[in-house]
């Protein structure tokens, strides 16, 4: 027996243990339908610094990031919780994959919006302010405080200092069609907060 085979032969009757996290996948799914709370947060909290690190790399944007570690870390507790990861022990792999589909869905779907903006926005007429209804100033102040970093500037800059997408694009370093993108979300989240339909943005 030469040395590749006598190692592919140790291999099959030594298998490497399972690690931490595949322990703890196991758990979970051995759990249900009740749930391992124990076992979900530490796998929780050994996988997300991997999904972040994969979130800065190929998202660029530290709130996308965190977005992404709640999506998908959520999502395969679901699916290990429903029994419908075959191979518990390859964890890891599974939400890296996971990882990998929720960012090439987001690109996709930013890419449609950015290209939908680039056509339209120009052409959205501006509400009347004369007919908007008065605000809690404290309470928008909150709100604002509550959003991301770079939506607040955005959002200062646009009605407050009375700047244009180029303008806010030039002092934030993003093209002026991601300065859009992020008023429009930035919008959204402000006015679910001013409408008390969530705690936070």
């Amino acid at each position: 027996m030469n040395r590749s085979s006598y190692a592919l032969q140790v291999s099959y009757e030594n298998p490497a243990p399972p690690s931490e996290e595949g322990l703890l996948a196991r758990r979970v799914i051995d759990a249900a339908p009740a749930r391992d709370i124990p076992a979900e947060a530490t796998l929780y909290r050994l996988l997300a610094p991997r999904v972040r690190l994969y979130g800065l790399k190929h998202l660029r944007d530290a709130q996308a990031a965190a977005d992404l570690v709640q999506d998908v870390l959520l999502m395969a507790l679901e699916r290990l919780r429903q029994r419908e990861v075959r191979e518990p022990e390859r964890i890891v792999s599974f939400v890296l994959g996971a990882c990998r589909q929720t960012v090439i869905d987001q690109k996709r779907g930013q890419q449609r919006r950015q290209r939908l903006l680039d056509i339209y926005s120009d052409d959205l007429p501006l509400a009347d302010a004369a007919v908007a209804p008065a605000l809690d100033t404290e309470r928008l102040q909150h709100c604002l405080q509550l959003l991301p970093e770079r939506e607040r500037t955005v959002l200062v800059m646009t009605f407050f200092d009375d700047s244009n997408a180029d303008e806010v694009a030039q002092a934030t370093g993003i093209t002026a069609g991601n300065a859009r993108v992020v008023r429009h979300r930035g919008l959204e989240r402000l006015r679910r907060c001013l409408e008390g339909r969530v705690r936070d943005v």
